[in-house]
Parts: structure tokens; sequence; C-alpha cells
């Protein structure tokens, strides 16, 4: 459980520091920008490589809660709804102009469902950091008015609604291979 958490500290941590501006600014200016994207994408690698790894070698047990019927039924869904949002975050989409954070909002759905579906000790601290991360980065983005202006084209609405659905789908085959977890009756 110690390698999950170091991960979740370094992967989730990098990813608050534009909540915490003057430490972020700091930090780039001390480095510039190359140096300090590519400090950002190593410790990032680094907490995700920790996170997939500790994740696995990490005790299910104690069940901490029952799994939520009704989470169980709505993740498909769900799913298919955050990946289109993860989708349009970096497009310039219809999505992205109107919800302003379709990430952050993707990855709240994401890790809520989750964790409503689990209840195992190591799926609790998985999607509880991942869903109070969402929650941080999004008020403090909403707080900082953090939001590119863009003229949005309908084409990338249609691609990013197409390509989070597909991998959703793709997702849902092969959860049961991934993650040990059939998430569909259809999975392999």
């Amino acid at each position: 459980m110690t390698m999950l958490i170091l991960g979740l500290v370094l992967f989730l941590g990098i990813h608050l520091l534009p909540v915490l501006a003057p430490v972020r600014n700091k930090l780039f200016d001390a480095l510039g920008e190359r140096k300090y994207k590519g400090l950002f994408s190593l410790v990032s690698a680094i907490g995700l490589a920790l996170i997939v790894v500790g994740y696995a070698r990490a005790p299910s047990e104690p069940q901490l809660f029952a799994p939520s019927a009704a989470a169980l039924r709505i993740a498909p869904g769900a799913m298919i709804i955050s990946f289109i949002l993860l989708a349009a975050a970096n497009m310039k989409t219809h999505i992205r102009r109107v919800l302003r954070h379709p990430m952050l909002l993707g990855v709240g759905i994401w890790a809520a469902v989750h964790l409503a579906a689990n209840g195992e000790t190591k799926a609790t601290v998985l999607f509880g950091a991942f869903l109070a991360y969402a929650l941080v980065d999004l008020a403090s983005a909403i707080g900082r008015h953090a939001v590119k202006s863009f003229v949005p084209a309908a084409r990338q609405d249609v691609i990013a609604v197409v390509a989070g659905t597909a991998l959703a789908l793709l997702v849902m085959a092969f959860h049961r291979a991934l993650f040990g977890v059939a998430a569909v009756s259809w999975s392999m």
C-alpha cells in the first residue's frame, strides 16, 4: 500500500502545482519552461508507474464497504460520458466551452463511480484520492478563472464524442484482462 500512496502523492501532487500558483511560478521561473515541463513529466511518469505497481501489489482486504448496486448499474454509461469529457478537454469543442473544465469533471465522474462500485481498501485509496484531486483542482481552476478562450468547432465535438465512446467501449471490453474485473457482461 505504501508504494500506491507514494505514487498518488507524486502524481497528484505534481498535478496540483497550479493550485499553489506562487510555488508553481517560482519553479517555472527558476527552471524555465522546458525544464519545468520535463520535471513535471518525469515526476508524473514515476508517480503513475508507482500507482500501477503499488495497486497491483496492494492487498484488497479489508473490504471497507459493500459496492453500490446503483454505481455498478450506471458505470458503463458514466464511463462513456467520462471518456468523452476527457477527449473534449484538449480539443476546441463546444463541450469544453460550456463545461470549462471537462477533464476534471471526467476524472471526477470516473473516480466517483469506481469508488462507489468497489469498497476494497486499495480501490478506496486510489479512487478516493483521484476524486479529492478532481474536486480540489476544479475548485481552484474555477477560482483562478483558468479558462483559455477559443473558437469551438462542431467537428471537434464529433471527434471527441466518437473517440471518447470508442475508447470507453474498448476499455470496457478488455476491463477483465486489464484489471481483473468484468465491467460489462461482454468484457473479455
